[in-house]
């Protein structure tokens, strides 16, 4: 008798685990839809040879030229040929910015090492004064601002050493943006990474021509410029330059996986295709888009169908000033199809991530904890390390600002290949195939809990909350000297 209620004690107690397995086959399939993405992933990925080929038979993808428009129609033929129907171009018409030459000297001796930032003026020829802004911080233009004027500004790119704790950078463009506002006549940003390395990128927080000259030297010749101007000599630059702007055309390429359930909601993936000149762009962004085009191959090999429309996005422009996602944005609210965008996920220049970035929706916290510890019991290597702030400049911006949730990896790369962001450095040696595969796998595990959501909890802000969201966030100044703030004092 007593087995007899020992026996029964233990069949009711295991009767709830029983029930939960037995009663939940929706759990129980998503767990396995997570263990097939994973296995396709590790056995079949093709993100790492496909970079090869963007990076070595393409090479860089500067928006409007040629290579660039072989980028846009290669990533069409490679989706189609994955078994997507619903592939598309979106064209659009911009100006477009392109370096041509550029020389620099200082008292009269030529300097090599020297770059052109974006949307520099087309012609300029100027020589005046150098003068040492710091950080290029508002504050250290502020405390000079009676010197500034009629001078040419030279500014760090980063954070000095010597600083203050607590100070937040800002962008290049902005920094730029500071100097016109104090009168400068032109601006030379010093690179952070050793070891002669140049570095490109806008300056313009626009998208548009500025009005002054705009370059880059290295980190060495900087810190000597700096050092010099310390010591109370007095230098003279001289820069000329000639660049083209000029209108031209490009494409987005879209491929859409259609929705069982929800057939007017979109899930957004995306990546910017786009690279500068001065290398192959394999970190920024060629490893971004070989992870969303292999996400995208990894959905059609194992048959998947979300209950939320997901669309890939390959984004040009982005370099130039987010151009490709800000059309993207226009078009989908002419066709009054912008509300129905749930969710954007944009991935660029991060990978091997550890987590998963809420963009200051707090509501999704929990959320993505939830998704992290699904993912956990596939792979427990994954950190589930996720974060919750915000910020600027990549593609994820154009949907943010009109108050619609994003999300972004919490990259977890190494250090290294970040030093060579819009260098001259940025090939496809600095590419981890172990890393850019993780990416692809846990991204792809991610968005697909993601889009079969029951109920997503972030919704759509409307105006004056996106005005909230945005300010809550830090990012109201920034916006400001961007000229993208839209509501006003």
């Amino acid at each position: 008798m007593k087995n007899t209620h020992k026996n029964i004690k233990q069949l009711v107690f295991s009767l709830p685990l029983f029930l939960l397995l037995s009663c939940n086959p929706n759990q129980k399939e998503e767990q396995n839809v997570l263990k097939s993405i994973n296995q396709e992933v590790q056995d079949n990925s093709k993100a790492y040879s496909n970079l090869e080929k963007i990076t070595s038979d393409i090479g860089h993808r500067l928006t409007g030229s040629e290579n660039g428009a072989e980028a846009e129609e290669y990533t069409y033929e490679l989706l189609k040929s994955y078994g997507y129907e619903d592939v598309e171009y979106h064209e659009f018409e911009v100006e477009a910015w392109a370096r041509d030459s550029v020389r620099l000297e200082f008292n009269n001796e030529e300097v090599e090492a020297v770059v052109s930032l974006g949307h520099s003026p087309v012609s300029a020829d100027v020589e005046h004064e150098v003068i040492d802004v710091g950080n290029g911080l508002r504050a250290d233009f502020d405390s000079l601002k009676n010197e500034v004027k009629g001078k040419i500004a030279l500014v760090y790119i980063g954070i000095l050493d010597e600083s203050p704790e607590g100070l937040k950078n800002i962008h290049r463009s902005e920094k730029t943006a500071l100097a016109i506002e104090y009168g400068a006549k032109g601006i030379i940003i010093t690179n952070q990474v050793p070891g002669g390395v140049l570095l490109t990128g806008t300056a313009s927080v626009t998208g548009s021509l500025i009005d002054i000259p705009a370059i880059c030297i290295s980190y060495e010749k900087g810190m000597e410029l700096k050092e010099q101007l310390n010591n109370g000599e007095e230098i003279s630059a001289h820069i000329q330059m000639s660049n083209t702007s000029e209108m031209i055309k490009s494409r987005n390429v879209i491929a859409t996986l259609p929705a069982k359930e929800n057939t007017d909601e979109n899930i957004i993936i995306g990546g910017h295709l786009d690279s500068w000149d001065l290398s192959t762009g394999a970190i920024d962004n060629g490893i971004g888009i070989a992870a969303i085009l292999d996400i995208a191959r990894t959905y059609k090999a194992l048959d998947l169908q979300p209950k939320r429309n997901i669309k890939f996005v390959m984004f040009m422009g982005e370099e130039q000033g987010l151009l490709g996602s800000k059309e993207m944005v226009k078009m989908l609210a002419d066709e009054g199809e912008l509300g129905n965008v749930a969710y954007m996920m944009n991935i660029d220049m991060s990978g091997n991530p550890k987590g998963f970035n809420a963009t200051g929706r707090k509501e999704m916290v929990p959320v993505f904890d939830e998704i992290g510890t699904k993912i956990q019991a596939v792979d427990s290597s994954f950190e589930n390390t996720n974060a919750n702030k915000a910020g600027l400049h990549s593609d994820h911006q154009s949907f943010m600002m009109e108050g619609i949730p994003v999300v972004g990896l919490v990259g977890n790369l190494e250090k290294k290949v970040y030093s060579y962001y819009h260098s001259n450095g940025d090939d496809f040696d600095l590419v981890n195939e172990e890393h850019l595969e993780n990416t692809v796998r846990l991204g792809a595990m991610f968005l697909w809990e993601l889009a079969n959501l029951k109920e997503i909890p972030a919704k759509k802000l409307d105006f004056e909350q996106t005005k909230e969201y945005l300010i809550d966030q830090g990012l109201k100044e920034e916006l400001e000297l961007g000229n993208e703030w839209k509501w006003g004092e």
